[in-house]
């Protein structure tokens, strides 16, 4: 507030243009370090500048470039750990770029209702920028699909069962590997076999984790359980739990992720059955409970944070026309051994 009591103005580019005698495109030009601007009238415009404590911002910047420094996330999820260590990730890529950040959440989680989403995609495409979709669920895979050709878009996908070409500028974790590592883990402590409780597929069949859970498992020449369909929260891992704790036959459980495990853990408490010392547990993310678990958790630590890191940088390539679409940046997990996975009951 000045001392008439009216707020201050903004100061403009236009105030800048007036100040050192030029038009507002050169200020422009000089803003954004162009060579056609002499010397003399680019130190006019820099003092005009500082004498009248000009900042340009996202929207001048965008005005004088031509373009929107502006990126659009869609997806259906904004909670679970992976989603939004991902948004956390784009977020701090994108403002060390002097970028914005928008967050569309579909509002329809189901696929199927293809209208809403459709309208979701055009609405972000109309805001201008690029588009960052987090494809981890149907809903999600839908809108990466129904993104117009034209407008510059990077997917956060599931590992591909085959590396895509290069129109598709998608980042990933490897899932699969990480879940064959798991898996890997559990039989080399001794267990005859691993059950696994499973989190949702974005396409709705074989999910990557199953995939690398029962390569292992064939590799080995160990039975192969049917997978017990979870949720991605303790509720559905407790559902599953209770069914597992049932069998005395049961003896190592690999959860889709770390909220699974730990209703699986709950729920082998509830029936009187020791965690590591009858069923070992592994879970999946390592997200930042699981080490504070009783017993902590073995996990797969995948780095969300960094793959939305990734998302952007490959995104911002596109934008800026400096980087190609190609190669996809790929997570590579860490198996994270702690308290809850150990060796069957008479093999300790």
């Amino acid at each position: 507030m000045n001392v008439t009591g009216h707020t201050r103005r903004s100061v403009s580019i236009r105030d800048v243009a007036t100040a050192a005698g030029v038009s507002y495109q050169t200020v422009s030009r000089v803003i954004n370090n162009h060579p056609s601007v002499k010397p003399s009238t680019r130190d006019r415009v820099l003092a005009a500048i500082d004498e009248l404590g000009f900042r340009r911002n996202s929207n001048a910047l965008a005005l004088a470039s031509g373009r929107s420094r502006a990126v659009t996330v869609l997806t259906s999820n904004t909670t679970h750990y992976g989603y939004a260590s991902i948004l956390q990730g784009i977020e701090e890529a994108a403002r060390a770029a002097a970028y914005t950040v928008g967050v569309g959440v579909l509002e329809s989680t189901d696929a199927a209702d293809e209208p809403a989403i459709d309208a979701q995609v055009r609405r972000a495409a109309d805001a201008g920028g690029g588009l960052i979709v987090i494809a981890y669920d149907p809903a999600g895979v839908r809108a990466l699909g129904a993104v117009p050709a034209e407008l510059p878009v990077v997917g956060v996908v599931e590992t591909p069962a085959t590396p895509p070409g290069g129109d598709r500028p998608w980042v990933w974790a490897d899932d699969r590997e990480a879940a064959y590592e798991a898996t890997r883990h559990l039989l080399s402590l001794g267990h005859e076999t691993v059950h696994y409780v499973a989190i949702p597929s974005s396409t709705r069949r074989t999910s990557a984790r199953t995939t690398g859970w029962r390569q292992a498992l064939r590799e080995a020449g160990a039975p192969e359980p049917r997978p017990l369909q979870g949720s991605w929260g303790p509720a559905g891992g407790h559902a599953a739990g209770r069914k597992l704790a049932k069998d005395t036959g049961v003896t190592a459980i690999l959860c889709g992720n770390d909220d699974l495990a730990l209703g699986v853990i709950r729920a082998l408490h509830e029936a009187g059955r020791a965690v590591p010392g009858e069923v070992s547990v592994a879970g999946f993310d390592d997200a930042p409970h699981s080490a504070y678990l009783t017993p902590s958790l073995t996990t797969v630590r995948l780095d969300f944070t960094g793959l939305g890191r990734s998302a952007f940088a490959l995104l911002h390539g596109v934008l800026e026309e400096s980087a190609q679409i190609a190669p996809h940046p790929v997570s590579v997990p860490e198996l994270v051994v702690r308290e809850s996975s150990g060796p069957p009951p008479g093999r300790g």
